[in-house]
């Protein structure tokens, strides 16, 4: 390279643009490289939906509260910032479905809501005797089109029917993404259970076979330990150990960018103060509308104005744990759209995550908002606490209020990746790589909303730019 410095600009300050900002500064400095970075942040603080509050003993997540453990990158980041030491897995236990006004064990052996176990699935309560016939069915029914993109539900009412997917799928997998599964894609949400199908045709003997069934002894030995990691310090000080590691002066918080635009091999960042930046290469860590409002003058950003994103609020509520009668064994439970019911999910978090409640109190932490049903978000906390606390009481005896209630909104902070959306993703990469050659996207709207898929994305766009800046300075330098 020449040692003229080119210029990388991170905007969006969440854990995608901080993994960007450390992976990018640390091969930086490993190798002695002549690139400036600057991180930049609309709001005045980074790590994004990564907010924790510690109270009275209490440690409570406002947004993720924890990732699945299989997931590597983010295992090793904490490592390189030096929070490995504070990661703890959950604890097991039973988890419910509520359907009916009824709490019903999570069925043994069900990947995501698709049974791997027959006994367990023949004696639940979830199904009628018709539901389970109909879910028989996957066992003789071909396999859907091959590579065609199709809806969560239409896959899974057609091989397991409406009844499995009312009472068990779509509550738990809803959840994740806080969708209407009748919309969300698929190939970008699950592709495993279309590629199980098409390698096995049966869903059911698929997912039986491709599950590694645990050794019993292995079972009883860790059988307090979960597949899901958390920060016993919360998730808010893992983004804050990574944004320490980080340069203070590269760092720029309080200020939007309004919008991009190409100058000659360069581009000029519009901040909303008045200021303009020149970069050499960009990774847009935004959401998709606040990507498609900075590039607003690249036409084929425009599909990005009619992907949805849903509003949800959580609510936990702290108590003194004489406050719940009826203790129910488990870690939590999800809700059914068949009954009547704002809330979608509750997790017992002081039985799930010990190192978060104070001995003697009880933490709970509910989910509202999902798509088709928002409106409960724009209430107030007092109104939002209400309709919980009356949800709650129809399945726990709970006779006092709670010491303290915290209510966090995301709005539209869910970005819903509705069928056909790998293929409108592509259409606007292609695009990308052709008109504005050194802009990379990375984040929760694009490759995956977990905390470790948007590391995987951070540390993708790293890579990408890395990649770029050699070539363009190589022909800079042939053509000098």
């Amino acid at each position: 390279m020449t040692e003229d410095k080119q210029k990388v600009v991170i905007i969006g300050g969440g854990i995608a643009g901080l993994t960007s900002a450390f992976y990018l500064q640390k091969t930086i400095q490993e190798n002695n490289l002549p690139i400036e970075i600057q991180l930049i942040e609309a709001s005045h603080r980074l790590g994004g939906k990564m907010q924790t509050v510690v109270r009275d003993g209490f440690t409570i997540e406002r947004g993720p509260d924890s990732f699945l453990a299989r997931k590597t990158s983010i295992v090793r980041l904490a490592k390189e910032v030096g929070m490995d030491d504070k990661l703890v897995p959950n604890s097991t236990g039973k988890s419910y479905v509520l359907v009916n006004e009824k709490l019903h064990s999570m069925p043994g052996g069900s990947i995501m809501g698709v049974p791997t176990e027959i006994g367990p699935f023949i004696t639940t309560g979830l199904f009628s005797v018709p539901g389970k016939l109909r879910a028989a069915a996957d066992f003789i029914l071909p396999r859907s089109e091959s590579g065609k993109d199709q809806s969560l539900g239409q896959f899974f009412r057609r091989r397991l029917g409406d009844e499995v997917v009312e009472n068990l799928i779509e509550p738990l997998l809803s959840g994740i993404y806080a969708g209407d599964i009748d919309q969300l894609s698929l190939m970008s949400t699950f592709p495993q259970f279309y590629e199980v199908e098409q390698k096995y045709r049966s869903l059911i003997m698929g997912m039986k076979k491709t599950t590694p069934s645990q050794p019993k002894q292995a079972e009883n030995k860790d059988k307090k330990k979960g597949g899901f990691l958390t920060f016993k310090t919360g998730l808010q000080s893992f983004a804050e150990a990574i944004e320490a590691k980080l340069d203070p002066k590269t760092i720029l918080k309080g200020h939007r960018v309004d919008k991009i635009v190409k100058s000659n091999q360069q581009y000029e960042i519009y901040l909303n103060n008045g200021e303009t930046i020149n970069a050499d290469c960009i990774i847009a860590a935004t959401p998709h509308k606040v990507t498609q409002t900075m590039f607003s003058d690249y036409r084929f950003f425009d599909p990005f104005k009619s992907v949805p994103s849903t509003s949800v609020a959580t609510v936990a509520l702290a108590f003194p744990e004489e406050a719940i009668k009826n203790e129910i064994d488990g870690t939590g439970f999800v809700v059914s759209r068949n009954g009547d019911y704002s809330i979608t999910a509750c997790t017992w978090t002081h039985k799930k995550w010990e190192h978060s409640t104070p001995k003697g109190k009880v933490l709970l932490r509910c989910y509202v908002g999902r798509a088709g049903d928002e409106t409960i978000v724009d209430l107030s906390d007092d109104q939002i606490i209400k309709i919980v606390l009356d949800d709650l009481k129809k399945t726990m005896d709970i006779t006092l209020n709670p010491d303290f209630a915290i209510v966090s909104r995301w709005k539209n902070s869910m970005p819903q990746y509705t069928v056909g959306h790998k293929q409108r993703l592509a259409d606007i990469l292609e695009h990308v790589k052709e008109e504005l050659p050194g802009v990379f996207l990375a984040g929760a709207s694009y490759g995956g909303v977990g905390v470790p898929d948007c590391i995987d994305q951070g540390e993708l766009a790293v890579q990408n730019v890395l990649d770029y800046l050699k070539v363009k300075n190589f022909a800079k330098e042939a053509v000098q």
